[in-house]
């Protein structure tokens, strides 16, 4: 599904307001973007949490970001920000940035946009002697030049989703938890962890137990898992021709996030991801990703949850 994405103006650390044009330009091309968050610290994206006017907002957590790489930046985002039209800002860092994503994803690249209309693009050439105008036909790369757009208002209360590539998982684990516990009433707390086929072999489905064990979960499973294994029961399987829920906390691990399994399990109020693929579109619906393998996760996962419970 395509897009339109917003990267946000990092400087000294920090959302800066020019974000918040960057929001209404996207909304001069038609849609409500996803304003993703490049970011060492996922409390930096909060600072993008009071626009309005976003879809969602993404906190994409790598150390990576701790400074700027052309090359680190590139690659990281082009991992986490879904396909579709990107806009940045047309400061000499984003400039860069946008060339070096535009490359990486073989689509074109719009510099110094002052104006858009529809799909019609138009931006100064020959040092601002003259004004040319494009159409967009596809997805491409655009920088906006500050203090051309209104900037969107303050009064948004987007919740913050991350995606976390930084290979810390305890520090992950501790981070999701945190913000899982602030919407979770544990009075009432369900939790559900289910598997997919990315866990190997039905064997391993015995690290989903032990988690389940220590936090009062639920094992589930996806279609996928269920159809390649007869040791997976049907029963366990959650998703469209499986059965739908609806948890406080639902934690998918090795589930790519087809279409039919998100219809089982997309109402969950918190949704937490584990999977080595960046790309897997189970990451465009939680509210906290971690790309790891399950042998890298699960163990961490475990020995943090029984240390934070005991």
């Amino acid at each position: 599904m395509t897009e339109t994405i917003v990267i946000a103006e990092i400087v000294k650390g920090a959302v800066h307001p020019t974000t918040a044009e960057l929001i209404t330009a996207a909304h001069a091309l038609g849609s409500q973007p996803v304003v993703v968050v490049p970011c060492a610290d996922a409390s930096v994206a909060d600072g993008a949490a009071q626009f309005s006017g976003a879809a969602r907002v993404l906190a994409a957590k790598s150390d990576v970001f701790s400074n700027y790489d052309a090359a680190g930046w590139a690659s990281a985002l082009d991992a986490v920000a879904p396909a579709g039209v990107i806009i940045t800002s047309a400061s000499p860092q984003s400039k860069d940035l946008a060339a070096r994503l535009a490359a990486r994803r073989g689509i074109s690249v719009v510099q110094d946009v002052v104006q858009i209309e529809g799909g019609n693009l138009t931006s100064p050439i020959y040092s601002g002697k003259a004004m040319q105008t494009v159409s967009l036909s596809g997805n491409a790369v655009v920088t906006v030049r500050p203090n051309i757009f209104a900037p969107a208002g303050n009064d948004g209360s987007n919740d913050v989703s991350v995606v976390d590539t930084t290979g810390n998982i305890a520090t992950a684990v501790q981070e999701f938890m945190a913000r899982a516990s602030t919407r979770i009433d544990v009075a009432e707390a369900n939790i559900i962890i289910s598997g997919g086929r990315g866990m190997g072999t039905p064997a391993n489905f015995t690290h989903l137990e032990a988690i389940a064990d220590t936090l009062g979960a639920a094992v589930g499973a996806s279609r996928a898992a269920v159809d390649t294994w007869d040791e997976i029961p049907h029963s366990m399987q959650v998703g469209q021709t499986g059965k739908t829920v609806n948890p406080n906390l639902y934690i998918a691990v090795g589930i790519s996030g087809a279409i039919q399994h998100l219809a089982g399990m997309r109402s969950s109020k918190y949704i937490v991801a584990i999977n080595k693929d960046a790309d897997a579109p189970i990451f465009q619906h939680a509210d906290y990703g971690i790309v790891a393998t399950w042998e890298e996760a699960l163990p961490i996962l475990q020995s943090t949850l029984s240390a934070m419970m005991a």
